[in-house]
């Protein structure tokens, strides 16, 4: 069976309801930038599509010349804007700034990376498609450390008041300040689930107020 680290990793276990602080390790994603409301940015589904062909032809390769079978990890988000109240309570997407990630193994090189970047080109060239975001994608370690997170069920519109209390009650209530980047892991499939039955985990890096 593929190993799957949701199982294994203390940073993909969050539950409904429940405030948790935790130590993220240093861990490695593809990673891509850019900027839009989700939902009519055609960057941001160019991304998606840049991440998971790449993912997949990973898994693949990996399973081919390694033996290492590794399932393909959920779409991750580390999101940010001028003003960070247009993430509680005021919504304003068009202003969002992003950067999609897809956690890979520690045994995926960056040869490995330029050689699944050029097997997805030549793919595509075959079918005579467009890959507009494929060059785009690095591949990048991300070290978060301390964080705070917790699990949101629901549409992605109703976490603002999931955040509203992880920013401003839990967060401080703890002697916390936020540091880094507002941090979102898709855990469902949003094309087979209803909206009322996503799962999120919402994750904000933090540091201890001395």
């Amino acid at each position: 069976m593929a190993i799957d680290p949701k199982k294994t990793l203390d940073a993909y276990k969050a539950k409904r309801r429940e405030f948790r602080i935790l130590e993220v390790p240093a861990m490695q994603y593809l990673m891509i930038d850019g900027a839009g409301d989700p939902n009519t940015a055609p960057a941001y589904s160019d991304a998606v599509t840049a991440l998971f062909s790449l993912a997949y032809t990973l898994k693949f390769e990996s399973r081919k010349t390694l033996g290492v079978d590794t399932v393909v990890m959920p779409l991750e988000g580390l999101w940010h804007a001028p003003d960070m109240e247009s993430f509680t309570s005021r919504r304003d997407k068009s202003a969002w700034l992003w950067t999609l990630m897809i956690l890979v193994p520690d045994h995926v090189t960056p040869e490995m990376f330029a050689e699944a970047v050029a097997a997805v080109e030549q793919k595509a060239a075959k079918k005579k498609q467009e890959t507009p975001a494929l060059r785009s994608v690095r591949l990048e370690t991300l070290d978060e450390g301390l964080c705070a997170q917790t699990l949101h069920v629901g549409s992605y519109d109703d976490e603002a008041p999931v955040l509203d209390d992880l920013h401003h009650r839990f967060i401080p209530d703890n002697g916390l300040r936020m540091t880094g980047l507002h941090h979102e892991i898709y855990l469902s499939d949003v094309r087979r689930v209803e909206p009322v039955k996503l799962r999120t985990i919402l994750r904000q890096p933090v540091e201890r107020v001395r």
